[in-house]
């Protein structure tokens, strides 16, 4: 083997807790990356991937330090250098691509200026010569406009093409190595494809080395050489993509692989009821100032579905499609202008403040993020006491007992209950968010988008938890995601939403074989497979996903 262009040995990263206690991260990771070589980092949350990955430029997040080992890019050892040098390094050598690029980008400054910020930095070519640089970065990851798009700010592009923006960023030094951290995770299926592609020509072209951080094995499997798996801070297993997809050796990474693949729903026989828990007809929803009882902005448009009690509605579409906003209205959040929600049969009023307190109790709503969704400043046991005084009236010991209970429910101990939503991780607090709605004692649970920002495995366990809780407290959930294949591991039926109208209504079990409109197609044939080649041999036409996405 040639020289490696990276070489990582028994690399130990640890921080110091708020008590003072020392924890290892990282414990003894040693890996090679040849020049041109994209090497992927895939576990669950908390497996070190990230923390790795960012070592590679010197870095340790805030209370974190490299304790031990070694990192050498090129010739230079990482972790013998001073900052500065460290700093020099970071966007001409080695360069980063965020997961949120929306985070990267200054909203007051245009995309050109931020583009080619690191030249003038680091005094690598004139101004001139580096904006003719960046438009030819534009053409080479496929965005449109290539001349004209450096001139708009943040705001004025999708998030797809934000992502691929943040990559121009991240080439314009020609570093040897680029480190791509869940670039894809937030984004839809159609718009992953389009950025996968444009990132794997750029870096073959190139002939750049890339680390690729990520829980998704099939995003994986389209992009990297080969695959390092991680659990705790220590390696699993590593190989060639092909021998790790297809001949795993290692439990854990079985494990993964099978998460990647949710077990089928299997529908439950319910006795008929007379009135299904929800109807929805003709509704229409939106935005902006009201004129003449219209919003400004229209968003869904007559939307009518039954939801029988004890089955699961899944929804999908990319952002915008109005998904989320159809959540919104049926909770009573966002009340709609036209049309009916019937409850059991009854009719609801459109916003939540005209609800009565028992019709409130029977819907929730269990939120995306549950980042933002928990208050931050409460412990669990007071984010979970108040829906209990509110919907039941309970208080002191029985309240207490009952949080306990509720947190038993979603399978987390106890004493989870002192702590702040800060000490959880991602999927229990994602199981928190779950029992708060669980304390109302619902009959119907809106799920909005709830395990994408999960890792595979943590996501797993969610579905297969929601599908326990329905099988014991008799629940019916109304699903909403961009990810067929989690629909169709909890949903009994699915809706296809496009710009704010159902364009299709199909049983989950047949919506892969059977789907007839292009949109729902083009959504079924975007989700990425375990398969080496699976990018390389899709055909989208590309007017059709022009037409759809509105990109």
């Amino acid at each position: 083997m040639d020289q490696p262009l990276v070489s990582v040995r028994d690399l130990k990263i640890g921080a110091r807790t708020d008590s003072g206690r020392e924890v290892e991260i990282i414990k003894g990771v040693s890996f090679d990356i040849a020049p041109g070589e994209i090497v992927a980092l895939i576990g669950e949350s908390g497996s070190g991937k990230t923390t790795i990955a960012l070592s590679l430029m010197g870095h340790a997040r805030p209370g974190c330090a490299i304790q031990g080992g070694t990192i050498r890019v090129g010739r230079r050892d990482v972790t013998a250098m001073p900052e500065r040098q460290r700093a020099a390094m970071r966007g001409t050598e080695v360069s980063y691509v965020p997961q949120s690029a929306a985070a990267a980008f200054n909203p007051a400054k245009r995309i050109m200026d931020q583009v080619v910020e690191i030249t003038a930095i680091h005094q690598l070519m004139p101004r001139e010569q580096a904006e003719a640089k960046a438009r030819q970065l534009f053409r080479a990851l496929a965005l449109p406009d290539p001349d004209t798009i450096g001139s708009r700010y943040p705001h004025q592009v999708s998030g797809g093409q934000l992502q691929r923006l943040s990559a121009a960023m991240a080439l314009i030094g020609d570093p040897a190595l680029v480190i791509f951290d869940e670039p894809t995770t937030a984004l839809d299926v159609t718009t992953q494809i389009e950025v996968l592609r444009a990132f794997k020509s750029v870096m073959d072209k190139g002939a750049m080395a890339g680390v690729y951080v990520s829980h998704d094995l099939a995003v994986v499997a389209q992009i990297a050489d080969r695959i390092i798996v991680l659990k705790n801070g220590v390696v699993q297993e590593e190989g060639a993509t092909e021998q790790i997809l297809h001949a795993p050796k290692h439990p854990y990474t079985r494990q993964l692989l099978d998460a990647f693949e949710p077990v089928p729903h299997v529908p439950v026989a319910r006795p008929d009821a007379a009135e299904p828990i929800l109807a929805v007809q003709n509704l229409c929803a939106g935005y902006g100032a009201m004129r003449d009882g219209v919003p400004a902005a229209k968003i869904l448009q007559d939307v009518s579905f039954r939801l029988e009690r004890g089955r699961n509605l899944g929804v999908i579409g990319e952002s915008g499609s109005g998904k989320s906003t159809l959540a919104r209205a049926i909770a009573g959040i966002l009340p709609a202008y036209r049309g009916n929600l019937l409850l059991d049969g009854k009719e609801l009023a459109p916003a939540l403040q005209q609800r009565s307190k028992d019709e409130l109790r029977r819907v929730q709503i269990v939120f995306q993020l549950a980042d933002t969704a928990l208050n931050p400043a409460q412990s669990i046991e007071t984010i979970l006491a108040r829906p209990l005084t509110f919907y039941h009236g309970m208080t002191g010991a029985a309240r207490n007992a009952r949080v306990i209970e509720l947190l038993d429910m979603v399978r987390l101990p106890g004493h989870l209950r002192h702590r702040l939503p800060s000490e959880l991780s991602g999927g229990q607090k994602q199981r928190v968010n779950l029992a708060r709605a669980l304390a109302a004692e619902p009959e119907l649970i809106l799920c909005d988008e709830i395990t994408s920002a999960l890792d595979t495995v943590v996501a797993a366990a969610i579905l297969d938890l929601l599908k326990e809780l329905q099988r014991e407290l008799n629940l019916s959930y109304m699903f909403i995601s961009h990810d067929l294949s989690t629909v169709e591991a909890i949903c009994d039926e699915v809706l296809v939403m496009l710009k704010g109208r159902v364009v299709e209504a199909l049983p989950a079990a047949r919506m892969s074989t059977e789907a007839a409109h292009p949109y729902s197609r083009l959504l079924i044939g975007s989700i990425p497979q375990l398969d080496t080649g699976w990018l390389k041999g899709l055909e989208q036409d590309p007017a059709l996903m022009a037409q759809f996405a509105g990109r």
